[in-house]
């Protein structure tokens, strides 16, 4: 059972980013609740979030926050989101993913996840660049991030 709603951990990566005044697209958003949701399956065992991540072009997306925010293409999110209160683990997870992951270009964060098994076995047999809606699988992203885990 997912531990938090997936617009209210997009909401505060969107909130996160505003108030250190660091520009946030709905692409690189996509990258960072990727990551959040991986790295909280392999630390923790369940998901973070709800929603399943489809294999897209340029990397992970959850098409229902690609959707909501898709009015901005590829521009900065500059609406005001609401605050949402979340327990002192997931606070700090969310923090980590972004001492580690909010410091690094879209560019280079599309790179990364185009080298992962998560998402490389989503996209087998496809084109670089052909539309997809397969599902990475979260079991697949447990793995793969419990085992970066346990090498570190």
């Amino acid at each position: 059972m997912a531990i938090a709603k997936t617009n209210e951990v997009a909401d505060w990566f969107i909130r996160f980013a505003h108030e250190v005044g660091d520009p946030i697209t709905n692409l690189r958003l996509q990258k960072l609740m990727y990551y959040a949701q991986a790295w909280y399956l392999a630390l923790h065992g369940e998901p973070l979030i709800p929603d399943a991540f489809e294999a897209w072009v340029h990397g992970p997306v959850l098409p229902g926050v690609w959707e909501r925010f898709s009015g901005y293409r590829w521009n900065p999110i500059s609406e005001d989101v609401p605050e949402h209160c979340f327990p002192a683990e997931v606070e700090e997870h969310l923090r980590e993913v972004m001492e580690v992951y909010g410091g690094l270009l879209t560019w280079d964060l599309e790179r990364m996840v185009h080298v992962e098994d998560p998402w490389i076995y989503a996209r087998a047999g496809l084109d670089p660049h052909e539309h997809s809606t397969n599902v990475i699988s979260e079991k697949r992203m447990k793995l793969f991030y419990a085992m970066r885990a346990a090498a570190a």
